[in-house]
């Protein structure tokens, strides 16, 4: 720089200086002259000094020097204290607002479990009232549409009420093999925490109302194949002793914890994701018994006794098939990934059945029905009911589509060949999909879908495991051997105490008026 270039030049000026002052003050002497300009030399250079420190100040100097951490300061004793502090709070801090978050997700998780749960309870009572309400109610003939329609309302009643009582803890209570027990009972200890056994992230009282619904609905099935000659006191009485003998132990052994059913545990693990067994086989089988214990209605089958309203059973079966997304997806437990599979494969399944079904009416009859089409769709939706959270899409699709061939050859060729009268084809749809349903899972349940065993354990024959097909085998056979002893016996019961069938006139007459005092329709009005 040129300051440095000239600094050479001020001791020089400072020599002239005192040889002007030597000149102009004659009387100092020449050793004087000397000291003084050595003086200035080291004036100068101190100067010089000063104005390098004012050209470059001190932070240059400290930029040079090791940076220290970032948010430090001058390690002086009471810094270093205070630092210490902190750290030690900076951990405290974050654990609780990771703890707090922890919190707010679990509670949201909870929250939207909860919704879709309730959701689906709603969805699985719209089944029975006013799904299976009207699609009953339109298959009968005119005179017996309120009779039909009332037995189903009958068991939303009824069935709540053993419910709440007795019937949850006989399902779900205690740890035994074959049924519950009375820890439960009048709901004792049924509240809103969960309960983790069942389902962790929604209240114990959502998954009990869940489970009611299921519970009301497999009975009223059973009066398809009672319609038009059952008395309604005898219905009331068998359907309450039927639910408390043979719904809630078959419940317990495939759902309930310890139960020797249960595909977590149990002796023989069944797969049973929404009740195959427990709802659709038990009612089913059941239906049969009743039906040949009955005996046929008045005049069939060389009187025409077809539906008066297939508008009243479209509409119902299209409830029914809304109402099955709570049934299967709800079953899932929460709102997940499972509860989205069990959705796609009970659509599809339903879909393909209906397809099915008029398909074969189709190639018999040379044109598909309305009727054929809503039964088919039924019968698929029965069948991908054990295997819902199980299987995914295209095995679905192929259940259906074997469940709605299957189940229109049990109707339209089986029970003729047989001879009795399932008046509304419970036994043909539900006994008989409900079966081919919970075989066909252990077919098709994948671990992919549902590791239902453990993280990459097999779980049904496209997974290796065929022997699972054995189990689905000892779990439908239960099934069967439960509905139909209990039924034989309940019935017999029930005959000496009420009676069963109505009289020849009453069924003449209809059920409506005989039964109820009123009609479904006014004609005269």
């Amino acid at each position: 720089m040129r300051i440095f270039a000239e600094a050479g030049a001020v001791p020089r000026l400072y020599t002239l200086a005192l040889g002007a002052a030597g000149r102009r003050f004659p009387e100092i002497s020449e050793a004087e002259r000397r000291n003084m300009a050595n003086g200035g030399r080291k004036c100068s250079c101190i100067a010089v000094l000063a104005l390098c420190a004012a050209l470059f100040p001190a932070q240059g100097l400290r930029a040079q020097q090791p940076a220290a951490p970032s948010g430090s300061t001058l390690a002086t004793p009471s810094t270093t204290t205070s630092n210490a502090a902190a750290t030690s709070e900076i951990p405290k801090a974050v654990n609780d607002k990771l703890a707090d978050l922890d919190k707010r997700v679990t509670a949201a998780q909870s929250a939207g479990d909860n919704a879709w749960m309730l959701v689906s309870a709603a969805l699985v009572l719209m089944m029975t009232g006013p799904g299976l309400a009207l699609f009953y109610g339109g298959l009968v003939r005119r005179k017996n549409t309120l009779a039909i329609m009332m037995q189903s309302f009958a068991m939303m009643g009824l069935i709540t009420v053993l419910w709440a009582v007795v019937g949850y803890s006989l399902a779900f209570g205690g740890s035994g093999p074959v049924i519950g027990d009375f820890s439960h009972a009048f709901l004792r200890g049924v509240g809103v925490d969960p309960n983790p056994d069942y389902a962790a992230t929604i209240p114990q009282l959502t998954f009990m109302v869940y489970q009611l619904m299921f519970a009301v609905i497999t009975p009223a099935l059973i009066t398809g194949a009672t319609a038009e000659r059952m008395k309604f006191s005898g219905t009331c009485l068998f359907l309450t002793l039927w639910f408390l003998v043979v719904y809630a132990p078959l419940a317990h052994m495939v759902w309930g914890k310890g139960g020797f059913l249960n595909s977590t545990g149990g002796m023989f693990p069944c797969l049973d994701f929404a009740g195959g067994t427990v709802v659709h086989v038990s009612s089913g089988v059941s239906a049969l018994v009743c039906a040949l214990y009955l005996g046929k209605r008045s005049g069939y089958p060389k009187q025409p006794m077809t539906p008066h309203s297939l508008v009243l059973s479209f509409i119902g079966a299209c409830l029914l098939w809304v109402g099955w997304f709570g049934f299967n997806a709800g079953s899932a437990l929460a709102a997940n990934g499972l509860a989205s599979s069990a959705f796609v494969a009970t659509h599809f399944a339903a879909a393909a059945a209906a397809l099915s079904w008029a398909l074969m009416e189709r190639i018999k009859n040379g044109r598909a029905s309305a009727l054929g089409a809503i039964s088919g769709a039924v019968a698929g939706l029965v069948a991908i009911t054990p295997a819902a959270g199980f299987v995914g899409p295209m095995p679905a699709l192929a259940i259906g589509f074997v469940a709605g061939g299957f189940c229109y050859w049990m109707v339209a060729k089986a029970k003729a060949m047989f001879g009795y009268d399932d008046a509304l084809d419970a036994f043909g749809v539900h006994g008989s999909g409900g079966t081919i349903g919970a075989l066909l899972t252990g077919v098709f349940a994948q671990t992919v879908i549902n590791p239902v065993f453990g993280a990459d354990k097999p779980v049904g024959g496209m997974d290796g495991h065929w022997g699972q097909i054995g189990n689905q085998l000892v779990g439908v056979l239960i099934a069967w051997g439960l509905a139909l002893l209990g039924t034989i016996v309940l019935l017999k019961i029930v005959d000496l105490i009420t009676g069963v069938r109505v009289s020849e006139e009453e069924e003449i007459a209809g059920l409506d008026i005989t039964q109820h005092g009123e009609e479904a329709y006014n004609l005269e009005s």
